[in-house]
């Protein structure tokens, strides 16, 4: 008796689990990451734009000490 009550509580507990709707998804999650890169690219664009100078650089390239400054 003492099993099928242990067992009928943990498929309890399972079809709690499945049917919650309590949490966050990962398409949730996706749609917050891709809204925050979209905004950090526009607020990027919008200094270049407003500063039309060098905000970001590549440490690929020589630079001067101009942009160290």
């Amino acid at each position: 008796m003492k099993a099928q009550l242990k067992t009928w509580e943990i498929a309890g507990r399972a079809k709690n689990a499945i049917e919650s709707n309590k949490g966050e998804g990962f398409i949730d999650t996706a749609v917050k990451i891709l809204i925050s890169v979209v905004i950090g690219a526009l607020l990027l664009a919008g200094l270049y734009m407003l500063f039309q100078d060098t905000i970001l650089f590549s440490s690929r390239y020589k630079h001067d000490r101009k942009c160290y400054a």
